[in-house]
């Protein structure tokens, strides 16, 4: 298993190179982020092993549900919805959270982190398309959210 994840990921970082070098941007610019849902934490430390150390799960309880078994070096990213009353569990776990979609809870980010004494950083998802299944911010609100 262990070979086919370095080559699965050296595939990987070589389509990376490719779009970099077409595009004129260094490697060094682009974050691999290891998706790692439905994985166990055997398979995810093989993948840290590997290079690949910035890990996303798009659910709470599966990161909190790992987080323990997988290796130190891991960096976490929630990449999945987030509910204000779940930002307890991970304010101390994870270096990124990718689906703000509202102040409410950003505000509840914020303030988790600042007992923390940390800074969080933050991607905000936006609805572009509409869809009432999907999570984010309506476009015309995003600028208000981030100023």
């Amino acid at each position: 298993m262990k070979e086919d994840i370095k080559k699965n990921l050296q595939d990987i970082d070589g389509r990376i190179r490719a779009a970099c070098e077409r595009a004129g941007r260094a490697r060094e610019e682009v974050r691999l982020i290891a998706v790692t849902k439905l994985h166990t934490p055997e398979e995810m430390n093989e993948a840290i092993a590997c290079g690949a150390v910035d890990i996303g799960e798009n659910k709470v309880q599966e990161l909190t549900a790992k987080y323990d078994s997988v290796l130190p070096e891991a960096r976490w990213h929630l990449i999945g919805h987030l509910q204000t009353n779940k930002v307890k569990y991970i304010a101390d776990k994870v270096c990124m959270i990718h689906s703000v979609d509202s102040l409410k809870l950003a505000k509840e980010i914020n303030k988790r982190c600042e007992a923390l004494g940390r800074v969080m950083d933050v991607l905000v998802e936006v609805n572009c398309a509409g869809e009432e299944s999907k999570s984010g911010v309506e476009p015309g609100s995003a600028e208000a959210l981030v100023c």
